[in-house]
């Protein structure tokens, strides 16, 4: 089959297809054709040698796919079929025509979305998910301050957020990214470029600040994320994207609020744990993509490449031009090399 390969670490120009094994389902397995691909930052890390897949994962990139059932493995006691639509989430292994999957982290595709908007589901709305219910243990009426608003993983925040009853508020880049993620839900947004959110947050709560606050910046926010921190306040880290390095007094000013520091990732997660987690998403949050019902949840899908046009697909993600996911489309999107 043919997948996205890299020879060496380094900018996106290195990405090429390869012709390698296509690869058996094990036990317990089950094995995908792969229709599209959405790409993470975690791809982008792990290009650049900054983030390596856990254990016994694939060392192709991709988190999340969509497809059909191609062939069921041993001890597989789940309802799937050959031929059946699913989405589901990955170690790693995505970009390619093929990919290994538990067949726990299987999900149906909700009716009447497309495979490529399927693909846009798994990594980025279990994490949100993760983040707002597992880690962060979000209420009804409190506030949720949901750094880089517009990504795949803000975009779909956002909306969960809505759907518990939170009042999400976001920071983004640009004014037209922000207007954008208000019709998803958000109350209000913050473009961090030109001004300081901390404040705006506080401002927008009353003094009160933000009860949760989910963020994939770090070291460059630390300060402004415990000032508008509500007092008792969960702050939840699952990524880095400003620095790991905090210089100045962290410690006192989060016990001075009382306030929670958790951390979060879900790649490195056992098998146990995303197979509850994918079974708690598909009972409570997957019933509400039904098109057919008032402010149903959707995923929001930028663009669309090729596969044969992943080095693309890469440069666009490092612009941070994107508002929702990045797709590839794998079952189309080979063409000739």
């Amino acid at each position: 089959m043919l997948a996205v390969y890299f020879d060496q670490p380094g900018d996106p120009s290195n990405l090429y297809l390869k012709e390698v094994a296509k690869p058996e389902p094990g036990p317990g397995e089950v094995l995908l054709k792969v229709a599209a691909s959405a790409l993470n930052r975690a791809d982008v890390l792990q290009r650049r040698a900054q983030y390596h897949p856990p254990e016994g994962a694939s060392n192709i990139l991709g988190l999340e796919v969509s497809g059909h059932v191609a062939k069921i493995g041993p001890s597989c006691q789940g309802p799937w079929k050959e031929g059946q639509p699913a989405m589901a989430l990955l170690a790693g292994g995505g970009q390619a025509e093929y990919a290994v999957v538990p067949e726990v982290c299987l999900m149906p595709i909700p009716s009447g979305l497309t495979l490529t908007q399927a693909a846009a589901i798994p990594e980025a709305w279990l994490t949100a998910f993760q983040l707002l219910h597992l880690v962060g243990q979000v209420k009804a009426g409190e506030t949720v301050l949901i750094h880089a608003g517009s990504s795949g993983v803000g975009t779909a925040a956002v909306q969960l957020a809505r759907l518990a009853g939170a009042i999400p508020l976001i920071t983004a880049g640009s004014q037209d990214k922000i207007e954008a993620v208000k019709k998803l839900g958000a109350a209000a947004g913050f473009n961090y470029k030109e001004e300081d959110f901390s404040a705006a947050t506080l401002e927008f709560t009353k003094g009160a600040g933000a009860n949760v606050i989910l963020d994939c910046i770090g070291g460059s926010y630390w300060e402004k994320n415990v000032a508008c921190l509500a007092l008792d306040g969960r702050w939840v880290l699952y990524g880095l994207l400003g620095g790991a390095e905090v210089h100045g007094e962290l410690l006192s000013k989060l016990l001075a609020k009382r306030g929670n520091l958790f951390t979060s990732l879900l790649r490195s997660r056992d098998k146990k744990y995303k197979a509850e987690l994918v079974s708690a998403f598909t009972q409570q949050i997957l019933p509400h993509f039904a098109q057919d019902k008032p402010r149903a949840l959707r995923p929001v899908v930028d663009s669309v490449y090729p596969l044969k046009q992943v080095a693309e697909a890469h440069e666009y993600m490092e612009q941070n031009k994107n508002l929702g996911k990045i797709v590839l489309e794998v079952a189309s999107g080979l063409g000739s090399q």
